[in-house]
């Protein structure tokens, strides 16, 4: 079902038995699972208000149309994920992200939300409120996300430029080198392979001892770069340079699974190190890695929650015997480090969250029927 609006929306969940929003697609975990009914936020898509310092919008709407509309007011979102294409609704609800080490993930925008309750009504909260840091990131667990009010900044630009053959004693160091960086490794060379760098000003032809590419790369070593957004320093509005695709193209190369593991920045080195013993199993079995710094806060069941983080993440080839025979060991290569996986991607351990008890309770208290329920939510129990 895909409603055009949210009163429509109310009427379909006060009617159903079960029943979970749908986004964008782009998760890879069970999170969006459903034994009822798949409400689609599609057509859930418009912009309700445009403040100073504030938007308002529908919670269906993409990051990359949403990034374009608020530039014809002179703002911009703080941060963006690596895809424009991806929903809020949809990525506040799993935690994602994007990187930089003052940038926290793109729930942390969120001032207010207003839910679609199992009977239709809709309930309003705020930052500040007692449930907020409990309700940003909820996996869809308590109710439907109708509209979603977010912090905007003035525009602003940026340059992106590509590096590469980054020694790995400079991971470190490189991740806090600009306003947002990422580096793509396959784990098995003597280097990084690329660092993605997206600055105010402009670079040199090094980085951290790593070279300037001389023409626009692809994440994917060999890959046709047409669909990635602009690089080679050429400064540009913000939504165009912070993620790494363009939202008018397929950014994909074909069928893919992914993971991801959030361990605290401090662990970096190590973290990295542990992975890289393990790239005789897991370099066959990938398409890249990447591996992105964000921000501590404070939202429950978020992989950040009160840590400054690192996340490590794995784009796999569509092989999902052998990736699942693949995660146990990335499990425990990082379990030293308290690695918790982010919610919309593949991962076998269960998730040991600060909040989990208390995010349970406000699941219990908000949805004490279950109607917003599923085996990955219930696995939470």
């Amino acid at each position: 079902m895909a409603p055009h609006s949210v009163d429509e929306a109310q009427e379909l969940v006060a009617g159903a038995h079960e029943i979970r929003a749908l986004g964008t697609r782009h998760s890879f975990s069970g999170v969006a699972d459903t034994r009822g009914t798949l409400l689609s936020t599609e057509h859930l898509d418009g912009i309700v208000g445009v403040g100073d310092a504030t938007v308002t919008v529908e919670a269906g709407i993409r990051y990359g149309e949403l990034a374009a509309a608020l530039d014809g007011h002179g703002l911009a979102l703080a941060n963006l994920a690596s895809l424009p294409h991806i929903s809020v609704g949809g990525a506040i609800a799993t935690s994602t992200h994007g990187s930089g080490v003052a940038n926290g993930s793109l729930a942390t925008a969120v001032r207010g939300l207003e839910l679609i309750r199992a009977d239709g009504s809709i309930v309003r909260l705020c930052r500040g409120d007692d449930d907020f840091d409990g309700a940003v990131v909820s996996l869809g667990a308590l109710g439907v996300v109708a509209r979603v009010e977010l912090d905007v900044v003035p525009a602003f630009e940026l340059r992106q430029s590509v590096f590469e053959n980054l020694p790995w004693r400079h991971v470190e160091a490189s991740l806090a080198g600009g306003y947002s960086v990422s580096l793509f490794t396959r784990w098995t060379g003597a280097a990084v392979d690329q660092v993605w760098v997206k600055t105010r000003d402009a670079l040199g032809d090094a980085y951290f001892d790593a070279s300037a590419a001389t023409a626009p790369r692809h994440p994917l070593p060999g890959a046709d770069p047409d669909n990635c957004t602009e690089q080679l320093g050429v400064p540009g509005r913000s939504s165009d340079r912070l993620p790494h695709f363009r939202l008018g193209f397929t950014p994909s190369s074909g069928e893919e699974l992914q993971s991801e593991y959030v361990v605290a920045r401090e662990h970096v080195a190590a973290a990295v190190a542990a992975v890289r013993r393990l790239a005789p199993l897991v370099a066959p079995l990938l398409h890249v890695s990447e591996i992105r710094t964000i921000a501590a806060d404070g939202l429950w069941l978020s992989p950040f929650y009160e840590r400054d983080s690192i996340a490590i993440h794995f784009t796999w080839k569509p092989f999902a015997a052998e990736v699942a025979g693949a995660l146990p060991w990335v499990e425990k290569a990082l379990a030293p480090f308290d690695p918790r996986p982010h919610w919309g991607k593949v991962f076998l351990a269960g998730p040991d969250y600060p909040q989990l008890a208390a995010f349970r309770s406000l699941r219990d208290r908000l949805d004490p029927h279950g109607k917003f329920r599923n085996a990955f939510v219930d696995a939470l129990s």
